[in-house]
């Protein structure tokens, strides 16, 4: 399994718009994103940045990747929610979002962790 954890800002003009769209995200967006192996997705927010983990449990992470950026319904949804946000100047593969380098994580019992 691959833990990807990104970063953006969210402009402080758009958080309302945001955070109601993300109280009822469409079903559509999460079935696409169910059948892309994406699992245990959550943002969290601190002020105005959001912070955003998800987990990756198929076989080609590009291709699932490109899956969901080619569905219809997907780009639909970030033409709500991509004027809300404001991208660092040092986004990566992330598009809109920064990736963000794992340094630690705590396994399970009796295992090494990766780092």
């Amino acid at each position: 399994m691959k833990r990807i954890a990104q970063t953006i800002r969210l402009r402080p003009e758009r958080r309302k718009d945001y955070l109601a769209l993300h109280a009822a995200v469409w079903p559509a967006v999460e079935a696409t994103l169910h059948r892309a192996h994406v699992r245990n997705y959550s943002i969290f927010r601190h002020h105005d940045v959001l912070f955003a983990y998800f987990e990756y449990d198929g076989e080609d992470f590009e291709a699932d990747m490109a899956a969901i950026a080619a569905d219809p319904v997907t780009k639909r949804w970030w033409k709500l929610t991509d004027p809300c946000q404001e991208p660092w100047s040092d986004r990566g593969t992330g598009g809109q979002w920064t990736d963000l380098p794992e340094i630690w994580h705590l396994g399970d019992p009796g295992t090494n962790s990766p780092s």
